[in-house]
């Protein structure tokens, strides 16, 4: 079977597996038992009056008498859906939905999934701080840099429940474990390392920021974005991707690829030729981690390289 052949075989699972056999992947389900005129005098009228009272006297009642504590929402705007970009927030109801399902498949959380059509960062934080207290946290995902950063430090300070954007943490947390077991395995160290970082939005901004704190030397990362190297001579920086502007005359992939010891992509697919991997020192470790599909195919790049470390994406 060739590989387009996989893909569309793939891309036609994923339609079922969404469509059948009803839409979508979550549902409602009630805790309580909902049989006779007795239990529905409890759940709602007249019963439901006395957890009221209770609430009321004391706000931590609620969750004594609520779902609160163990319902998440999963909230984002659908401007950077995945690898695939600004869509709208109805196309982002799928992975919403999908992270919802990932909340309760391996956390026993219950989520909803929540998209928002606003117009500023003042309106979305507003609609979301407004309706923060019916839930225990907060997921916020799929918003763009730099908005997402400016969104959670506000909604941070706003909520009373905690507030998560996992785009940038929850990447961040995954791919420096991979990578800090990677550079072992390479026999390398990361203050020496020198990294590349191949996008610069949140998902990427975040790694190399949780790197560094893991003892990565922040003048030995080259981040690129649509335009290049970053760089202290660039006018067009925001605040997030100026931490990261080398004084440097290097401007392509291929110049600060040569001798790099670690690869991060968070940019989008087929970005990494097989001739920048053959530039890199070493035993090099390259995590292409473009969704969905990689910076570089893992079959190719170990056609390349057979002393790499690859981490991507599994189908």
């Amino acid at each position: 079977m060739s590989d387009d052949q996989q893909n569309d075989e793939f891309r036609q699972q994923a339609l079922d597996y969404h469509a059948n056999p009803v839409p979508g992947k979550i549902e409602i389900a009630l805790t309580k038992s909902a049989d006779s005129a007795a239990d529905l005098a409890l759940a709602y009228s007249p019963g439901v009056a006395e957890p009221v009272r209770e609430i009321a006297q004391n706000s931590e009642n609620v969750y004594k008498y609520t779902a609160k504590g163990n319902m998440v929402a999963v909230i984002s705007n659908g401007t950077a859906i995945l690898g695939l970009g600004n869509l709208g927030p109805l196309a982002s109801k799928p992975v919403m939905e999908g992270k919802a399902l990932l909340f309760k498949r391996f956390a026993g959380l219950d989520s909803i999934d929540i998209e928002v059509k606003h117009r500023t960062i003042d309106e979305f934080v507003d609609t979301v701080a407004n309706i923060s207290d019916t839930f225990g946290g907060i997921n916020l995902e799929d918003i763009k840099a730099p908005d997402c950063f400016e969104i959670e430090r506000r909604l941070i300070e706003r909520c009373d429940v905690p507030v998560f954007h996992d785009d940038q943490h929850g990447t961040a947390i995954v791919t420096a474990a991979g990578m800090l077991n990677a550079i072992e395995l390479q026999g390398k160290d990361l203050k020496e390392a020198r990294i590349v970082c191949l996008g610069a939005g949140a998902a990427a901004i975040a790694c190399m920021e949780l790197l560094i704190k893991c003892g990565a030397m922040r003048e030995k990362i080259y981040m690129l974005d649509r335009k290049g190297v970053i760089h202290t001579r660039r006018d067009d920086l925001n605040e997030y991707k100026e931490l990261f502007a080398n004084n440097t005359d290097m401007r392509t992939l291929e110049d600060v690829i040569e001798g790099a010891d670690l690869f991060l992509g968070v940019s989008g697919p087929d970005l990494l030729e097989p001739e920048a991997l053959k530039l890199m020192a070493d035993k090099p470790i390259v995590f292409a981690c473009s969704n969905p599909d990689p910076e570089i195919k893992p079959e190719l790049a170990h056609d390349v390289r057979d002393d790499l470390i690859m981490g991507h994406r599994a189908l």
